[in-house]
């Protein structure tokens, strides 16, 4: 069972890359096979290391091609979008049972604590989501919309963590009502506003 006939290279990776994604997300990456992967893409174990090199590099390949973050999504549909706007929109969602998505970064986050092969990729995929939100922040800064006095890296960091720690402490866990929780978010973008409008806003309330 080699390459299919009539099915290009570049579509037997994106076969790959779905049926990883599938097969991670239902097993997990300790319980998910190589073989397992191929034979859900229906595809030999060779076809497979001709495109991807271990296990390793097709679980973070998956995460990139099959885990768009709902950061990128927004953007792309509202490129104008204010960014607290945008902070309001995901904060709202994160307490929600995880996607395909959110199971794999869950899959990945614990393999990468265990197998230096998978932490190595997964450190290159988690920094390159914190400058681009580190980036954006910078961007509103300038447009007068955030704290200029605030760090671009911390708040980045600090946006990490509540985005992957959602998909750790999920609903059945814990659950938090929704309109509480948009009550919180939003006096939390309140504050990360310039400082003359929140010691304004503070002073009419």
């Amino acid at each position: 069972m080699g390459r299919i006939a009539g099915v290009t290279a570049a579509e037997t990776r994106e076969r790959l890359l779905r049926a990883a994604a599938d097969v991670f997300a239902e097993r997990g990456y300790d319980g998910t096979r190589v073989a397992d992967i191929a034979a859900t893409a229906g595809v030999s174990n060779g076809a497979l290391y001709a495109h991807f090199g271990s296990k390793a590099d097709l679980l973070v390949a998956a995460l990139r091609a099959h885990g768009r973050s709902m950061l990128a999504d927004l953007l792309a549909a509202d490129p104008t979008r204010p960014v607290t706007e945008l902070l309001l929109v995901i904060g709202r969602r994160l307490p929600r049972r995880p996607d395909i998505r959110g199971r794999l970064i869950v899959e990945a986050l614990v393999a990468a604590r265990r197998d230096q092969d998978v932490a190595l990729p997964m450190r290159d995929y988690i920094g390159e989501r914190a400058g681009q939100i580190s980036g954006l922040v910078r961007g509103a800064q300038d447009d007068g919309e955030l704290d200029p006095a605030l760090s671009p890296d911390a708040l980045a960091h600090f946006c990490l963590l509540l985005a992957m720690g959602s998909v750790l402490v999920t609903p059945d866990l814990h659950a938090v009502a929704d309109e509480e929780w948009a009550e919180l978010l939003a006096r939390v973008v309140t504050v990360l506003g310039p400082a003359g409008i929140t010691e304004k806003r503070e002073s009419t309330s």
